[in-house]
């Protein structure tokens, strides 16, 4: 748990922290839908309210073992609104090259995996799947992937907030006080 001054700390940096959106860049991605792993459609609308971790993910990459600890914040934060979503993406090195059932069976058998995954997905470039455009126009430089495992946290407004580079693990401080704050907040921003 989080101590108050620690809280109040966070939440006076965080709007200031390099990729926070401001109010006049800020885009609400709940209007987005991704394709589903299991081939249904991922309509982020079902997740208003809700704040969200969205990363991207490979199956084949020195930062796949972030998989335990992205688990392990869903299950200890999802009661209280947070939603961690899984974007598979071959973008990096080729490093998730499997079928949508090889990923499925890969997550749940290797790191029991029960957060909610996308189908194969572009993050980067000219085709990049638009909810990560709108991560970029919103977030600048701190919303575009730069490898496999970037993380972008969105509020309960569906504002992204921040952006967290793949080498941050899903336990570092800085990603579990920032969940807090934003989770601390309402879905209308207070």
């Amino acid at each position: 748990m989080i101590d108050r001054r620690a809280f109040l700390s966070l939440s006076a940096v965080l709007p200031l922290l390099p990729g926070a959106a401001s109010a006049q860049q800020a885009r609400n991605v709940f209007g987005f839908t991704l394709d589903g792993l299991d081939g249904n459609p991922l309509v982020l609308s079902r997740f208003s309210g809700k704040v969200l971790l969205v990363v991207n993910t490979a199956s084949k990459c020195a930062f796949t073992p972030q998989y335990e600890g992205l688990e392990a914040l869903w299950r200890r934060y999802g009661g209280r609104g947070l939603v961690v979503i899984g974007v598979p993406s071959n973008d990096f090195g080729r490093q998730e090259p499997g079928s949508a059932s090889d990923i499925k069976e890969f997550c749940t058998q290797t790191y029991d995996v029960t957060f909610p995954m996308a189908g194969k997905t572009v993050v980067r470039g000219a085709g990049a799947h638009p909810l990560y455009r709108a991560f970029a126009q919103t977030l600048g430089r701190d919303g575009v992937p730069g490898w496999n495992f970037h993380k972008v946290l969105v509020g309960r407004n569906g504002v992204p907030v921040a952006g967290f580079p793949s080498r941050m693990r899903p336990d570092d401080s800085r990603i579990t006080l920032a969940v807090e704050a934003a989770l601390a907040k309402t879905p209308g921003g207070t």
